[in-house]
């Protein structure tokens, strides 16, 4: 019994740290780039977009395409460093905590 109170505790102790975490990723920005550096995406390491910033060489009728593949590749690159960044952070949020295998967190 003392290890399932242990574990409680473990638990309620994690279920802070998360909450913490959760504060802090909304903070914590990350920056996608395509295209040599010419389009720039920001976001929160939570997804949420902050900033684009496209280099005026690419503003031309003809290149829109492009453009708009460019940002939707720098977005992708923005997304995928936040989702590491989310994970090294819930590294550390549940270390010590005995979870499954393959257990992702927040439930």
């Amino acid at each position: 019994m003392k290890d399932i109170m242990g574990i409680m505790k473990q638990a309620q102790a994690m279920q802070s740290r998360m909450q913490d975490m959760q504060a802090e990723m909304e903070r914590v920005e990350v920056e996608g780039q395509s295209g040599g550096g010419l389009v720039r995406v920001t976001l929160t390491a939570k997804g949420m977009m902050k900033g684009v910033v496209i280099d005026a060489s690419l503003l031309k009728a003809d290149e829109k395409e492009i453009v708009e593949d460019l940002i939707v590749t720098a977005h992708e690159d923005a997304r995928k460093k936040a989702e590491r960044v989310m994970e090294e952070k819930m590294k550390s949020v549940t270390a010590g905590l005995p979870l499954p295998p393959g257990m992702k967190l927040p439930f």
